[in-house]
């Protein structure tokens, strides 16, 4: 069966909490990747691994690791892109799925987004926060991912 990597440095506990439950509930190994330290359930199924700080050590961690069919929880467009090309599915912590169709054009919204904060133009505030409802959806789609891949 495939693994689920989450890119956990920046992943809400709400999320990590509903990760560590539906790979105990299915058996489905669940790899938590950081540069610090995330609390997490103790189970064989649930592993952390602890990389360096550096921009991005986290991201070229999963990405060296990750196999076809495997699912990828990240806010991280780019490694979104890079889990998609390697045939994965990526999924934000809000239950967003990025797809082969989709993934091309919210790298280049990113990157046209970062080019304008980098000249100096306000931009908006950021994502909405975390809510029951990003949580619900999140947990949907995990579950989608987790019945088709059984």
């Amino acid at each position: 069966m495939p693994s689920i990597w989450v890119d956990a440095d920046a992943c809400p506990k709400a999320i990590r909490d509903i990760i560590c439950r539906a790979a105990i509930r299915t058996q489905t190994a669940a790899i938590f990747v950081s540069n610090h330290y995330v609390p997490l359930e103790s189970h064989p199924l649930i592993k952390r691994q602890h990389v360096e700080q550096g921009f991005d050590k986290a991201d070229d961690e999963i990405a060296g690791q990750i196999q076809a069919q495997d699912l990828v929880v990240t806010q991280d467009i780019p490694l979104a892109d890079q889990a998609v090309t390697q045939g994965a599915l990526a999924m934000s912590p809000r239950g967003d799925e990025f797809s082969p169709e989709t993934i091309k054009s919210r790298l280049n919204q990113r990157d046209f987004m970062e080019t304008l904060r980098g000249a100096g133009m306000v931009t908006s505030g950021g994502p909405a926060a975390f809510n029951q409802s990003d949580k619900q959806r999140f947990a949907n789609a995990l579950d989608r991912w987790l019945n088709q891949n059984r």
